[in-house]
């Protein structure tokens, strides 16, 4: 097999287990302090959850019911299959660590299951709650993901994200002191930010202790408050060629052995209002790969450790 131009996430999750692993989506009902009124009301404007939680994935049903769901949806696959619970949708430590340790225990409690990934915000998390994770880390795979999004506070601003950057660096670095597994998530094309920026970011990623990260580009979603700017002002959007050749060099400048994980979303086609590319997920992979050995790209290449300026977060 050819080696990837990049430190792919998938092949790494391989080589920690001896047996085939499926991530299973669990809602477990939770919200954020930007939709609740803590922070504010109405969620980031690029938002909604429905986009990417499969039909298993229902917070009206228990934990078990979903995981339990979620394993008859794939097993059939590999005899041997073993399961990570992945709580996506909203902010998954926004509560109290006596309910956050109950419904990450009910999951673990399901058989065949052996981790857990938390999907969060940077804004979500205490000491308490990452000095839990770190002892339960000892014993299953733990993974804490948190939406990045944007390293730049006023693009953070302009979503309404609601907590600025160095909420960000600081709830990383916490979480990855512990010993337990980091990862984070942005959006290429975000209103605002440019070609410089995107591979600025890059550079601040990069300076981070994060294990594992999570790209893809800028879809509008119906019903979204991006979406209701999208028509008052069509936005810049990435179409297939200008972000694959922005994704190569964005790859070439981060540090190589950052796992990457997934480099596009791809939402039901009846809920994006734009782009539309009309490929999937692994058809864009496989354009990536091979454009990325035509420019003789690889993870790393143009990476350096001086590459972050001062002011990237203003």
């Amino acid at each position: 097999m050819k080696k990837k131009r990049y430190n792919d996430y998938g092949n790494w999750l391989k080589r920690q287990f001896p047996f085939h692993v499926q991530k299973i989506m669990v809602d477990a009902g939770f919200t954020c302090p930007n939709r609740d009124g803590s922070k504010g009301t109405g969620g980031c404007i690029f938002c909604d959850n429905r986009s990417f939680s499969p039909s298993y994935c229902d917070s009206a049903h228990p934990i078990t019911q979903q995981v339990n769901d979620g394993k008859a949806f794939f097993g059939k696959k590999y005899p041997d299959m073993r399961y990570i619970v992945y709580f996506q949708s909203y902010s998954n430590t926004y509560a109290d660590l006596e309910t956050l340790r109950k419904r990450y225990e009910e999951a673990l409690s399901v058989e065949d299951v052996v981790g857990i990934m938390i999907g969060t915000r940077p804004d979500c998390v205490s000491d308490d709650l990452l000095d839990y994770l770190k002892d339960l880390s000892q014993d299953v795979f733990v993974v804490v993901e948190y939406g990045i999004e944007s390293v730049n506070d006023r693009t953070l601003r302009a979503i309404n994200r609601q907590h600025d950057f160095a909420c960000t660096r600081r709830a990383i670095e916490a979480t990855a002191s512990r010993g337990i597994y980091t990862g984070g998530h942005v959006i290429l094309g975000l209103p605002g930010e440019d070609h410089d920026d995107h591979l600025q970011q890059a550079a601040v990623l990069s300076s981070l202790p994060l294990h594992v990260l999570k790209i893809h580009h800028l879809q509008v979603l119906k019903g979204t408050r991006l979406a209701q700017m999208h028509v008052s002002s069509p936005l810049p959007l990435f179409q297939v060629e200008e972000y694959l050749t922005l994704l190569a060099d964005y790859i070439s400048r981060l540090r190589e052995d950052l796992l990457l994980e997934r480099f596009v979303t791809l939402s039901p086609k009846e809920m994006v209002v734009a782009p539309h590319w009309g490929l999937k997920s692994q058809a864009f992979t496989k354009m990536l790969e091979d454009y990325m050995e035509k420019e003789n790209l690889w993870q790393g290449k143009n990476y350096r450790k001086d590459m972050v300026k001062d002011d990237v977060s203003v």
